[in-house]
This record gives C-alpha cells, structure tokens and sequence, in this order.
C-alpha cells in the first residue's frame, strides 16, 4: 500500500526529478548537437582555408556526420533496451568528445573525414535516447515544452560557438584547433554530468511522470502507454517524411550560413560568428514556445507555422535583398530553429508510447538523418555550380513550403496520455 501512494507524495514534495532530468538533457544536447555538429559551421571557414578545402569537401565533412548520426540512431532502440538510456548516452558523449579531441591535431581530410564520423555516432547515440526519456518522464501535456527546453541546449552551444571559435582565430594562427580541443573537453565534462544524474524511469524513484496524477490504464508504472504505432504505419510514415524535409533544410543554413556571410555577404569573421551567436540566442525562445503551443493547440498548426517561418528565413538569404533582410532571416531561423525537433518528439511519444518511444523515434531519425546527409552535399556542390549558395537557399524555401502542406494533413489533435 505505502509503494502505491509513493509516487502521490514524493511528487507533491519539493522537485520532481523528472525536471532535474529535463536540465540534463539540455546539457546532452548542448554537447552532442550543440557543440559536436552546430559548431562546425563556424569552425569551416577557417580550417577551410588552413587546410585548402573546396566547398564541396566541407560539405562532405558534414555529410559524414550525418552519415554517422544514421547509422547509429538505427541501433538506438536496440541498445537503449539492452544498456539502458543513462549508460548509453554517457558512454556515447565519451566518445564525441575524444574525436573532437583528436581532430584538434588532425593534418589531413581524411582523418577529419573519419574522426568527425564518429562524433556523428556519438551524437545519435546520445540524442535520440535523451529525447526518449523525455517521453518516459513526462506526460502528454508537458511533453512537448519539456522537449522543446531540452533542445534548447543546441541554442546554447551555438552562442559560445559564435563567440569563442572567431576570438580563438584572432588570437592564434590555428585557432580552430584550439577550438576544437576546448570543445572535446566540455563535452566530456558533460557525459560525466550525465552519467551522475540521468536515470532511466520514473519508476526508479517511485514516480510517476510529470504531469501525470494516476498510471495510465494498461499502462506499465512510471511510464505511459500510447496507442502504439509500427514502424510500417502510415502515420509514422507521414511524421518521418515531415522530417526528412526538415533535416534536408535546416542543415543547410546551419552548415554554410556563416561561410555565406563571408564569402557571399562580405562580412567579416567575426561579424558573421556574431550572426550566428544571434541564432543561438533567438533559439533559446524556440523549443520552449513552439513545443507549449503544440502542447495547447496541437502538433499539425504548431508544425504549419514553423515550416512556415523557416521558408521564409531561406528566402530572405536566399535573394539579394538589402543587409536589413539578414537580420530578418537570422531572426526567422533563430526563433523557430528547434521547434521541429521538439514537436516531433512529442507528436512521436503521443504516438508511440514510452515502452517503443526509442525504436519510432529512432525510425523517423533516422529517415530525418537521410535529408541531412542530402542536404548539405547538394548545397555544396550547387555552390561549386553556380558560384553561390542562393540557388541551395531556394531549394531548401521550395522543400520547407512543401513540409508545410504535409503537416497540413496530421491529426487535428494530440493523443492524452
């Protein structure tokens, strides 16, 4: 008796540690996304030039990482069950942080090319199980506000990344590596922090998820149930190819939006890394915002209105427009940059349940990771083609108009779990 009335008092009292699980995941991502993929786009210009690459060899280095993140969020499922999501993820920031460390010192592309393969590993390994525990820990009408503060610490990473690579470049002569090796030190600062305080289930301190005041019917103890959809089901098929296009797009702002402020908008170094600062800042509001109104009004207009205002940020780049449209583009990006990610980690927990949350999350990750491996090759050699990369904005303002009448046709609601 007293073990069933556990869960009603400890979550009553003080903090429920779902929250303290939430705050972790922000520095997950921070690290794993944040600093182990969004930061590249900073450090390519100068290591480009240090190293003589073309555009379409920068484009391939982040093509490998994402050929990485592929490969693994394919395993994420079957290695979540087997070690466990706290396990995982520790072992998994381990790992992103050691390639970075090394392709600090690394001469030649071809190193780089398979160093920077593994951190794509270690940030699917991690990211994919960080958001599944999202869907264990809380409930349907907190989760996409829980999802959406956790993917804001992309945000964060992307503010130190625009601050700090640009001034380590003016300092010394090969400051991106220097960049590189302070970055693989956070990030395994990080997967200890994780490795202390991630556990994998309510149910280990007696708790229900946040959110949720009785279990759900049928449902296991700390974990709620959903109306469990196959890998094959239409409607994970519709949410995987909604984020296909989202990955196809997004990537390709993130990967060269710097190197256009550079080389196509004139701007210096720094001015552009303060651009990209800008991004992560606007970020912060994204997941938070756009993950709570999905939450009050459902998935499909929260993911009309995002695709929406990220076609519009592609266009604004894409044209030559006055410098007052980089703002607006910058801003357009900023504020809606993580919503995707945060939806769909709900819309896939409402869908799926936490007993196969990882396994169909890791499916449409997967699926997203192919337009991310697409996306920033084309870009780049578009680029090659044309001498520009507006030809790559437009394509991606064609491809965020279309996910936009895709998501047109998801439920009207979200499932109440």
């Amino acid at each position: 008796m007293e073990a069933d009335t556990l869960p009603a008092k400890t979550s009553q009292s003080a903090i429920h540690y779902g929250w303290y699980i939430m705050m972790t995941g922000t520095l997950c991502l921070f690290a794993s996304l944040g600093l182990g993929r969004f930061s590249l786009g900073v450090l390519l210009p100068a290591m480009g030039r240090d190293l003589q690459l073309s555009y379409s060899q920068m484009g391939l280095i982040g093509t490998l990482n994402f050929i990485g993140y592929l490969l693994a969020v394919l395993l994420c499922g079957r290695l979540t069950r087997r070690f466990g999501a706290r396990q995982l993820i520790s072992a998994a920031l381990a790992g992103i942080g050691v390639s970075m460390l090394l392709i600090s010192q690394a001469q030649g592309l071809a190193l780089i090319l398979a160093l920077y393969l593994v951190t794509g590993i270690g940030s699917g390994l991690s990211n994919v199980p960080m958001v599944s525990l999202i869907s264990c820990w809380f409930a349907s009408s907190k989760r996409g506000r829980a999802a959406g503060f956790v993917a804001i610490g992309s945000g964060f990473a992307i503010i130190l990344s625009g601050r700090l690579i640009p001034y380590l470049n003016r300092i010394q002569e090969h400051g991106w590596r220097t960049s590189w090796l302070v970055l693989g030190m956070l990030v395994l600062i990080v997967a200890v922090i994780c490795a202390l305080v991630l556990r994998n289930s309510p149910g280990e301190h007696g708790l229900l998820p946040v959110g949720m005041t009785e279990p759900h019917p049928g449902g296991k103890r700390g974990a709620p149930a959903g109306p469990i959809h196959g890998l094959r089901s239409s409607m994970v098929l519709h949410c995987a190819a909604i984020y296909f296009l989202f990955g196809f797009t997004y990537v390709i702002y993130a990967t060269f939006i710097v190197t256009t402020l550079i080389e196509e908008k004139g701007l210096n170094e720094a001015v552009a890394g303060n651009f990209w600062s800008w991004v992560g800042l606007l970020s912060l509001v994204s997941g938070p915002v756009f993950g709570g109104l999905s939450d009050r009004f459902g998935r499909r207009p929260a993911l009309m209105l995002v695709f929406s205002i990220q076609s519009l940020a592609y266009l604004l780049i894409a044209l030559d427009l006055p410098p007052l449209f980089l703002y607006l583009s910058i801003g357009c990006y900023g504020i809606v940059v993580w919503s995707v990610p945060s939806i769909m980690a709900a819309l896939v927990g409402d869908l799926a349940g936490a007993e196969r949350v990882a396994a169909i999350f890791g499916f449409v990750t997967f699926i997203f990771g192919l337009g991310q491996i697409i996306g920033p090759f084309l870009a780049g050699i578009l680029a090659e083609m044309t001498g520009s990369f507006s030809s790559s904005f437009l394509l991606a303002a064609a491809l965020a108009i279309s996910a936009v009448f895709l998501s047109a046709f998801l439920p009207k609601k979200n499932n109440v779990l």
